[in-house]
């Protein structure tokens, strides 16, 4: 399952930076949500699965769960939704004021 998943990761890395150095701005953003998605399963691969009860104090089991790889990865996704919201809006208004997402076009004179 690790090594199925450490693949999985190595891929979702390897197309998300293939998408980050291409010159369109919307395929930049695509690759930092595909990078993004594999950091969160990055983490939660290396939290690991561990069997046991919820960590709440009344109960009787004597191991528990982390919570804390779930935790982050949430946090992680709901961050990533806002700032893929943002960047999109963002590479719209651009795209309609400037008529174009090529980001050699974007970048202005040539000799800065």
């Amino acid at each position: 399952m690790e090594t199925s998943m450490s693949i999985l990761i190595g891929v979702l890395f390897t197309i998300g930076t293939y998408l980050i150095l291409t010159k369109s701005l919307l395929r930049i953003i695509l690759g930092t949500s595909i990078i993004s998605h594999g950091v969160n399963l990055l983490i939660l691969t290396m939290g690991g699965l561990k069997k046991g009860g919820p960590p709440l104090l009344g109960e009787s089991s004597t191991t528990f769960t982390d919570s804390l790889p779930q935790a982050l990865i949430l946090t992680a996704i709901v961050i990533n939704f806002a700032v893929t919201a943002l960047f999109l809006v963002l590479s719209y208004r651009t795209y309609k004021t400037l008529g174009t997402d090529d980001m050699d076009q974007l970048r202005g004179i040539e000799d800065e």
